[in-house]
């Protein structure tokens, strides 16, 4: 019987080997060695528990003999019953009969159906001298072989488990180095052979950059956060090219620009006949960016009644067309950027809690050109560098223009300083721009003599904040158009929706109702 004994234990110790050394992860690799035992031994069910850090429980990892259900209900306190004994002395321990150990739980309720006595063996399953977690086995060999024979077969298992889980993660650990390392070098591709790439050394970018990279190669939503103008979109863009989704669709959605009746439809499709208008069936933006990346632009506009659907496309990759009751299912990675305090909208019941938690995995802050001022001098040469292909000119600044173009706070953050590039490249007579003739360019400075933009350290722009320079912006605009927001709101370029917020979150309510009073007292006065 010893030979016979000895002789199962080295047919399973080889296969098991073979197939550990063959195994791609894991999981599987755990699984057939479980599997290796009942058919080369006399084992119906086994499992493998791992300690796990993070909810500082044991779980099983691993079993054979159990159904899925039966695996889920395996999880342990380190205190709990006779598998968290043996993780917790680091000794095996052998039940002889089941039914009459109390420290036996059977949780899974994998054996509450039996036929006989049933003994069970557990051994630690050790790594640097630390227990790791627990190999379970009903009893391998027959009654007649002690079970000892099983304790000390079980040992060398436990011992090629722990070898196999520590090869395991030093191979995850390296491929994590190796995807950072990929994607870094992607990123500097794309910068040297005109991909998208950021402008800027500064420290602040430097940890947008950091951030961008760790989260490019995995599928975690990502919410970009900071002021208008900051280059939310681009970022966006760049951790689509950083992904595994770069050569698939890059589809960009400004969920403000839309007016709020067409915006499901834009979204997520309509069928024939779904409203008037709909002559044909259409795909929505989800659709088309399938096994691709969506970045929803101001994600803060999205209405209420949208933000259901989002949450279930975020949640189970699911939506249905306009007019239509089948699920369609859309492999998409989702990407938002907002200027707004979600958490303030979510306070004043205007944003779905639920779904502000969905979006916010990876909030990333994109910091104000005021809060970097090292990269100015960078972009200004990387706008001049843009402007000199497309327009085929270039133009240069003296020592005071160049100073408070350094001193300026952009409100209108890096859009802004193209945009000004652009107006003088086309604008200025001369190769060379000279402080007076930027002055009436600066928008915070309109108006402001050459010595107070020569020495912006002592005198600030008469508009310090974006806040304060869009409050003004506006009153303006009301003002130039008769106190009257959907002409005032089409002057700036924004949506009737936009307008409104804005009039809203400055509490410009009041102003206007007296601007227009004026406005009416005057016309009476005429007559």
């Amino acid at each position: 019987m010893r030979s016979t004994v000895h002789g199962l234990k080295l047919s399973a110790l080889l296969a098991i080997c073979q197939d550990i050394e063959q195994a791609i992860d894991l999981e599987s690799a755990l699984e057939s060695v479980l599997r290796i035992m009942s058919e080369e031994l006399a084992m119906q069910r086994a499992t493998v528990t791992l300690y796990d850090p993070d909810t500082g429980q044991l779980s099983i990892s691993a079993s054979y003999g159990l159904t899925a259900e039966e695996k889920r209900r395996g999880v342990y306190r380190l205190n709990e019953g006779v598998t968290g004994r043996i993780f917790r002395t680091g000794e095996p321990y052998y039940v002889p009969d089941i039914d009459k150990e109390p420290l036996f739980l059977d949780k899974t309720g994998s054996r509450r159906v039996k036929r006989g006595m049933i003994s069970f063996v557990g051994v630690p399953i050790i790594l640097n001298g630390e227990p790791i977690g627990v190999l379970n086995v009903d009893r391998l060999f027959d009654d007649e072989v002690a079970f000892e024979e099983d304790i000390d077969f079980l040992k060398v298992v436990a011992t090629l488990i722990g070898q196999f889980i520590s090869l395991n993660e030093k191979i995850m650990e390296r491929e994590a180095v190796l995807k950072r390392e990929n994607t870094s070098l992607k990123y500097q591709v794309a910068k040297n052979s005109k991909g998208p790439y950021i402008v800027g050394q500064s420290a602040p970018m430097v940890e947008v950059q950091r951030q961008m990279e760790k989260v490019s190669p995995t599928k975690a939503t990502v919410l970009l956060l900071g002021e208008s103008g900051v280059g939310k979109t681009l970022i966006a863009q760049i951790i689509h090219e950083l992904s595994e989704r770069k050569g698939h669709p890059f589809i960009k959605v400004n969920c403000a620009s839309i007016p709020e009746n067409l915006l499901e439809s834009e979204l997520f499709g309509h069928e024939k006949g779904a409203f008037t208008g709909a002559a044909s069936a259409r795909p929505g933006r989800f659709e088309e960016a399938d096994s691709g990346t969506i970045f929803l632009d101001e994600i803060g506009e999205l209405p209420m009644a949208l933000q259901a659907k989002l949450l279930r496309v975020l949640q189970d990759k699911e939506l249905e067309r306009l007019g239509s009751n089948r699920t369609k299912v859309v492999d998409v990675r989702i990407l938002a950027a907002t200027n707004r305090d979600l958490g303030d909208l979510v306070e004043h019941g205007d944003f779905r809690l639920d779904l502000y938690y969905r979006l916010n995995v990876f909030p990333l802050r994109v910091p104000a050109l005021r809060e970097r001022k090292d990269d100015i001098t960078g972009l200004l040469n990387h706008f001049l560098r843009k402007m000199a292909e497309d327009y085929k000119r270039t133009i240069h600044f003296t020592p005071s223009a160049l100073d408070a173009l350094i001193s300026y706070d952009w409100p209108g953050n890096v859009r802004e300083m193209q945009n000004l590039i652009e107006r003088l490249v086309i604008m200025s007579d001369s190769d060379t721009v000279g402080l007076e003739f930027l002055q009436s360019y600066l928008t915070p400075a309109q108006g402001a003599g050459e010595a107070e933009i020569a020495d912006r350290r002592e005198a600030q722009p008469r508009f310090s904040s974006l806040k304060e320079f869009e409050r003004n912006e506006i009153l303006a605009a009301l003002e130039r158009n008769g106190w009257l927001q959907y002409r005032a709101a089409e002057a700036l370029g924004l949506t009737a929706r936009q307008m409104g917020y804005r009039v809203k979150k400055h509490g410009l309510e009041s102003l206007i109702a007296e601007g227009r009073a004026k406005l009416r007292r005057i016309k009476e006065e005429q007559r």
